[in-house]
């Protein structure tokens, strides 16, 4: 490194944050469990063609071990994006198989799973399997399945698997009678069952039911399930017992913030815990997700966010006090707890995200597992080059203001000329009903630490900011999320931040969308990449899975009736108005936007002579798991940019 940085033109520098470095380097981290002394997660690895993982570390402090062997994958497309696939109790692993979709079994000290549930008829006719719990008195599983053995849409519904007779049935129906259930939750006694559910056109963020059965001796449901929370539009999430079984807790946002709620079943009453304008809950696009758990009869460990960020906090239950605890996250996951341990999936800005384990007593943490240990290694120096981020709130339509998080440029051996300003990489989450995550991401460092300056947004419809800036969206997808995506970039140039010449725009599958809309209905931006974004929001209405079927109702109206407008608002059929170039990545097997969609608006834009590229990629479904896939998409986009959109002062 030169003592003096040399001057380079913005997006011409060097950096040893590549995109080799990135996938070889960064596994995916998810759903945190506790069991005896071991602390147990989930690893998503791209170097493994995407394999999903159990991982253990065990009370006394050793080494990582993997649980499950090759070729075994611990996944489920339940809902499509799934989540939810495993379960742990008393050393014994249940889990969801990828390959073939079944339930299987890992007992103490077993080399080999066992199958729990039946094969499937064909591949094409199978169940799914996710969110399970363990019934210890009648010795079963229970949890969410998808039937896909029948005509049309599948069947969700609660059943109960033996554990008694392996192989034999692929589970017994509990509870159903909805478009969709999840979150079982059973009593500490076994005698009650707790679940949610929800009908088209809802999502589980719209208007959720929380159901409350008792059951008898045999775990049979006894009389009708009790409605005891949520409706067509209130969103209920994670229900948890307490420890002694008194009371049921739950997210609402009835107050227009998702927070803890009690149901106390002696009363009847349900009242809220700690209420503050903060975010205690999440979009449940995935089963298994976790915001509070109990830390012992009295006390709940929780996330939440606000303005965008997150923090712990514990509640005192007998007085209602919330207390918050510190620590260097800005992004909490997963979360659950044991005695006075919490663990989570925790990351900031400059820490990546992390399987964390945090002692309530002391106050210290340990990092079980890291996603990256790149910036560990001194030879690379890698945290010199990290970009901060800081969080920006703009002006917008309608008089409105929008949030972003905003990255600078950054690389300590260059220096801009004077007078010149950076390009802009404008990102759009997913979702949309997602939200920018502030967890440090090298993917958007490889952009800043080559001299292009990023800006995260959270438009309209994110979560984090209450129901009220979700509802934004209602109807108007493709409007809202659009117009801050261009007032964000707009903030940053009237504040002299970056250069309004040079600002592309990328983002993946509804910020696929997002950015095409953007590109077709306004001249902001010189060009931008759509990753398994949608071009053709009717084909999206009447060809995607079950889950988001009915989604679009809500987004933008009901299709067919409102079939004019869903093609006013389609990219595809307004690519007349497109002149930017854009590149496109897209999975073979994505059941979310099929390839076709992504096909039709290629071949529109190569007829008419707009710069395109196009990689689709064989085996990847709504987003990418193998590491040679993401590696040549995040490069081709880099090269794409330097060949077709930023025309000067950026070289590959």
């Amino acid at each position: 490194m030169s003592m003096t940085p040399k001057t380079a033109p913005y997006g011409s520098w060097k950096s040893p944050i590549t995109s080799d470095l990135i996938v070889a380097q960064s596994i995916g981290l998810l759903e945190v469990r506790f069991d005896g002394e071991a602390v147990y997660w989930l690893e998503a690895r791209p170097q493994e063609q995407g394999r999903n993982v159990i991982v253990c570390v065990g009370g006394a402090g050793e080494g990582a071990t993997d649980i499950v062997s090759e070729p075994f994958n611990v996944r489920t497309r339940a809902h499509e994006y799934g989540g939810g696939a495993w379960t742990i109790a008393d050393g014994v692993l249940y889990f969801s198989n990828f390959s073939d979709s079944r339930l299987y079994r890992l007992g103490v000290g077993a080399s080999e799973p066992t199958p729990l549930t039946s094969a499937p008829p064909a591949r094409d006719r199978h169940w799914r399997f996710a969110d399970g719990t363990i019934d210890h008195r009648r010795h079963r599983w229970i949890g969410v399945r998808e039937d896909h053995t029948g005509d049309g849409h599948p069947i969700s519904t609660i059943v109960a698997v033996d554990l008694a007779q392996p192989s034999a049935s692929p589970g017994r129906i509990l509870a159903g009678g909805h478009d969709f259930v999840s979150s079982p939750r059973l009593s500490p006694d076994g005698r009650s069952l707790a679940w949610l559910s929800w009908d088209h056109p809802n999502m589980p963020w719209n208007g959720t039911i929380l159901y409350l059965a008792e059951l008898d001796g045999d775990g049979v449901i006894v009389g009708a399930p009790q409605a005891i929370a949520g409706g067509a539009a209130e969103s209920i999430c994670q229900p948890e017992w307490s420890p002694d079984g008194a009371d049921l807790v739950f997210v609402s946002d009835r107050s227009d913030w998702w927070n803890l709620y009690r149901y106390t079943l002696a009363t009847g009453a349900a009242l809220p815990i700690a209420p503050m304008a903060a975010e205690f809950g999440r979009p449940q696009w995935n089963f298994g997700m976790s915001a509070y758990a109990f830390v012992g009869p009295d006390r709940i460990v929780c996330s939440y966010l606000e303005n965008g960020l997150g923090r712990l906090a514990v509640i005192d239950l007998t007085t209602g006090a919330l207390r918050p605890l510190e620590t260097p996250f800005t992004q909490f996951a997963s979360v659950k707890a044991r005695e006075d341990e919490v663990g989570f999936i925790g990351g900031a800005p400059n820490h990546p995200a992390a399987v964390i384990v945090l002692d309530l007593r002391s106050g210290r943490h340990r990092a079980c597992r890291k996603a990256t240990d790149i910036l560990d290694r001194a030879d690379l120096r890698i945290r010199d080059y990290l970009s901060g981020v800081e969080t920006i709130e703009f002006p917008t339509s309608n008089g409105r203001t929008a949030f972003g998080l905003y990255y600078p440029p950054h690389n300590p051996d260059y220096a801009a000329p004077a007078a010149v300003k950076p390009p802009l990489l404008v990102k759009c989450h997913g979702g949309p009903t997602s939200a920018a995550s502030s967890t440090l991401s090298l993917r958007i460092q490889y952009w800043t630490s080559r001299g292009i300056a990023v800006l995260d947004v959270n438009y309209g419809g994110s979560t984090g900011f209450g129901r009220a800036y979700r509802d934004r969206l209602h109807r108007s997808w493709g409007i809202v999320d659009v117009d801050d995506c261009i007032n964000g970039a707009k903030f940053l140039v009237e504040r002299g931040l970056v250069d309004g010449d040079r600002m592309a725009i990328s983002g993946g599958s509804a910020g696929g969308y997002t950015t095409l809309a953007a590109l077709v209905f306004h001249d902001v931006f010189r060009g931008g990449a759509s990753y398994y974004g949608v071009s053709d929001v009717a084909a999206l209405a009447r060809d995607t899975h079950k889950f988001e079927s009915r989604y679009l109702d809500w987004l933008i109206g009901p299709y067919p009736q409102e079939a004019t407008l869903y093609r006013e608002r389609s990219p595809l059929f307004n690519v007349e108005r497109l002149s930017r170039p854009v590149i496109f990545f897209q999975g073979d097997e994505d059941a979310v936007v099929p390839p076709n969609q992504t096909e039709a608006m290629v071949e529109a834009l190569r007829r008419r002579g707009t710069p395109v590229g196009y990689f689709l990629f064989c085996g990847e479904q709504h987003g990418f798991r193998k590491a040679a896939n993401m590696q040549r998409a995040l490069d081709a986009e880099l090269y794409f940019y330097a060949v077709e959109v930023f025309t000067t002062g950026l070289t590959f």
